[in-house]
């Protein structure tokens, strides 16, 4: 094991890999065997590591070698996802770019193998991680490196230790690294500190909910770093501010002993001198986590007085451009910054809803209308210089910036519509305030436009308000659907590839409408025809998501026509039943589609137990003479026959006959039916590899594999990431 060690030392990256994979198998076997733990307590906050049984032979035994462990992994730490601020090969230090999915996998191993070795025993991972921080401090073995892998090992050991453990611990750790970032001096070693301290508490939010003066240290130590010019720096001063206000919101909202007023208050009066330096993005993640903030005040109208403070120097641009474009005829609203302004302005108030939810209606309510008529204005101008380039014979009028600075400005406040509609709850609300002055401009606005000028964030705003308010929105439907659906056809069904936002948004609308306003789709039999080609056209489509959407929403629609009456019932089959059984077949049996197994098989068990169950008592074959039949059942026999005869002849008759004849046979019970048609595939020799026909059962069986470890996890205190919890994200 000493050999193991020293070869575990070596530079290279595939030795260690399977190096670690030993060690992650060995401490995870001790910690079993060795640690007595009861099951995890209900709170967080009063999560303790396992007892440990007295020091075993067997422990003793491994304690050097564990020890030299401990020491190897803090040292050789991989860097977490949350550390934008890198180190290249040259040695300069920049801002991250692309995550490395191979380091990640490592980090997460590393960790839970000093989670375990923290367990085995807390002292010795203590003395190791402040021995060397006080190298760091003194100097004797500082370098970026060195101080970076230690503290991503601190910062992955949170929750595997004591409360009263963690806070002697991370007191120590904190003001030694607030005290290395006074020291150090250039700003590449100050950018290094700088990261470390902001992924170490950002690890301990335990620690901070428990230690106001800690934490609001902290928060004012990330509101320097975001003024730090240093690449990555205010990225992750943002972030770590973000997962901070996440999990300690409430602690900013009430009064602290010793101070004048609630932290938020404090933080509003100063907060464009903490966002002066920051770019837009980054505006975006800091209201986010103030809106965080907002959310934990319980008492309404604290929190509206709150929100509004919040939105104050936004609302103050906001009336200023409004202002602008009233007194230049709308002449300023042509400038691209003008644009840009208000994208922003917009993202920002859907952060802030996305954080605050519901109590969101306050700041909307202000500036609704007005978004309104800037959503309108876009679309005019967008329609004029389109129909000027036209008669100019410009056809790339849509790439120009002008155009797509105004369409960016639409999409933002479909987003945000989105965003409220999907976060409120007062349903009422929605309905008579929002929805009636929306209508006309986002409706006649996309029926109107060219194809390459429609949003498809139309189609998915009203993919949002019918999930959300059901049947209230059935009046609506018709109009939306004559405006959105005919046009977004016409666009897509040409070929395969164009549009391919607004191919699967389009089937994710007329789901939610068979979903939640069935009734409604039957108004026209001419839209209704339309309805179940498109659902034929979307099932045969090679984009897996949007052919899994269209055999959802056949399978739904034809559930739904099961409670309609008898008579609606024998029209719709005499209309659609043997085109459905035909096309659905012939996905089943085309290896093109693979992915969709389970719901064909649901389906084509659908339409055979409406036969089988005589629920169609209309006849399904023509009555003009040509064919004779005496039941539903023998027709449909007869023509399974001949159209499977004509698909696979090198099948036998008397093949047929029995495969069709046990399709009516295992309708009823789905498992059977499903495993029939697996055979039925095989024998026609249509699928060389039937993996993807088990695929239902492999994912089931994955989720459960999944669900299993996720609980014995849970039971582990610390190999959970703090962030990747949800019982806590309220904590007191």
């Amino acid at each position: 094991m000493n050999l193991l060690i020293n070869i575990s030392h070596v530079d290279d990256q595939e030795v260690f890999k399977v190096c670690l994979e030993y060690w992650n198998l060995l401490t995870s076997d001790l910690y079993h065997t060795e640690c007595q733990f009861q099951p995890p307590p209900q709170s967080a906050l009063v999560l303790s590591p396992a007892a440990l049984s007295p020091a075993s032979p067997r422990r003793q035994l491994y304690a050097q070698i564990l020890s030299s462990l401990r020491v190897l992994l803090v040292s050789r730490m991989a860097k977490p996802e949350e550390v934008l601020v890198v180190e290249n090969e040259d040695g300069e230090i920049i801002r991250e770019t692309m995550k490395d999915s191979d380091a990640i996998t490592m980090y997460k191993t590393m960790r839970e193998t000093l989670v375990y070795l923290t367990h085995l025993s807390y002292d010795d991972t203590e003395n190791i991680m402040l021995e060397r921080l006080q190298y760091q401090v003194d100097g004797s073995q500082w370098s970026w490196h060195n101080l970076s892998t230690l503290c991503w090992a601190i910062g992955s050991i949170s929750g595997a230790m004591s409360e009263e453990d963690e806070k002697r611990f991370l007191v120590t750790v904190i003001k030694d690294l607030l005290g290395l970032c006074e020291m150090k001096r250039g700003k590449d070693n100050k950018a290094v500190v700088a990261s470390n301290i902001m992924y170490v508490v950002g690890q301990y939010p335990r620690f901070l909910r428990a230690h106001w003066k800690f934490l609001k240290t902290v928060v004012n130590k990330l509101f320097e770093f975001m003024h730090e010019m240093h690449p990555g720096v205010q990225d992750m001063a943002c972030d770590t501010f973000l997962k901070i206000s996440q999990k300690c919101r409430r602690k900013f909202v009430i009064l602290q002993v010793g101070e004048a007023m609630p932290f938020i208050d404090e933080l509003c009066l100063n907060l464009r001198a903490i966002i002066s330096d920051l770019e837009p993005g980054q505006v975006h993640v800091f209201y986010e986590a103030v809106a965080c903030m907002v959310s934990a005040q319980a008492d309404a109208p604290t929190r509206d007085a709150l929100l509004i403070k919040l939105m104050e120097w936004p609302n103050q641009m906001w009336c200023d451009l409004l202002a602008q474009a009233k007194a230049t005829n709308g002449e300023s609203l042509k400038d691209p910054n003008t644009m840009k302004q208000l994208q922003t302005i917009i993202r920002t108030n859907d952060r802030v809803a996305t954080a605050l939810g519901h109590p969101f209606v306050v700041q909307l309510g202000n500036i609704y209308m007005d978004l309104l008529n800037i959503y309108k204005a876009c679309s005019e101008m967008i329609n004029g210089a389109v129909a000027t380039a036209q008669s100019s014979g410009n056809t790339y009028i849509m790439q120009s910036s002008g155009v797509r600075a105004m369409r960016n400005v639409k999409k933002e406040t479909l987003k945000l519509l989105e965003t409220f509609i999907e976060k409120s709850e007062d349903n009422e609300l929605v309905i008579t305030k929002f929805v009636p002055p929306l209508l006309d401009p986002v409706l006649v606005d996309y029926f109107n436009n060219q194809p390459d000028a429609r949003d498809p964030e139309v189609l998915s705003l009203f993919t949002g308000l019918i999930t959300k308010l059901q049947g209230q929105m059935s009046s609506e439907v018709p109009r939306v659907f004559e405006a959105v659906f005919k046009c977004t056809l016409d666009m897509i069904t040409k070929n395969f590839e164009d549009y391919p936002d607004h191919r699967s948004l389009l089937f994710n609308l007329l789901r939610a409408m068979n979903q939640h306003c069935f009734a409604a789709l039957l108004t026209q039999q001419a839209n209704f025809t339309l309805i179940i080609e498109s659902i034929k056209w979307a099932f045969k489509h090679q984009e897996r998501n949007v052919a899994e959407t269209g055999l959802s929403t056949l399978l739904e629609l034809l559930n739904n026509l099961q409670k309609c009456d008898a008579s609606m019932l024998n029209a719709f089959y005499q209309s659609y039943y043997l085109g459905l059984l035909q096309d659905t077949f012939s996905v089943l049996t085309d290896t093109l589609h693979k992915p969709g197994f389970k719901l064909q098989a649901m389906i084509l068990a659908h339409l055979f137990l409406a036969v089988e169950s005589n629920a169609v008592t209309a006849p399904l074959w023509p009555q003009d003479g040509s064919v004779a039949a005496s039941s539903n059942g023998e027709f449909l026999r007869n023509h399974l026959l001949q159209m499977l005869s004509t698909a696979f002849p090198h099948l036998t008759q008397a093949q047929l006959t029995t495969i069709i004849s046990q399709m009516f046979q295992h309708c009823k019970d789905h498992a059977a039916f499903k495993q029939h048609l697996r055979d039925v595939l095989v024998q026609i020799k249509e699928f060389g590899d039937s993996t993807e026909l088990y695929a239902d059962e492999a994912r089931a069986d994955a989720d459960l594999r999944a669900k299993e470890l996720r609980t014995r996890q849970e039971a582990i205190p610390g190999i959970i990431n703090p962030h990747a919890r949800t019982d806590d994200m309220m904590g007191d």
